[in-house]
């Protein structure tokens, strides 16, 4: 993750910590190291989880509902974090199969 910059929206793999392997969205971005991360689930908007860089998976991924709602009204509903993220994975299930994994 060296010199790679997260956006607001980007998904991310969670690699270390307490929910390794789960998926999460970028909301904030406090410096070059550390984001505020949340899911709509475990992890609500209003209470975000700070990670290190160095414990994520940066996504190609940036949901542009998620990444429009914050700019526009600083806020997201953790429904659409949710949606965001299911949208997500089944897009990587779909493409899972394509190639016969």
């Amino acid at each position: 993750m060296d010199s790679v910059i997260p956006k607001v929206g980007q998904i991310v793999k969670v690699l270390r910590g307490r929910d390794p392997g789960e998926y999460a969205v970028v909301i904030g971005i406090v410096d070059h190291r550390f984001v505020w991360l949340a899911d709509g689930v475990h992890r609500k908007f209003d209470q975000p989880k700070k990670k290190n860089l160095n414990h994520l998976q940066l996504q190609e991924t940036i949901s542009s509902e998620v990444e429009s709602s914050i700019r526009e009204t600083g806020r997201v509903t953790n429904g659409k974090l949710r949606f965001a993220i299911a949208k997500f994975v089944e897009l990587m299930q779909d493409e899972a199969q394509l190639k016969g994994e």
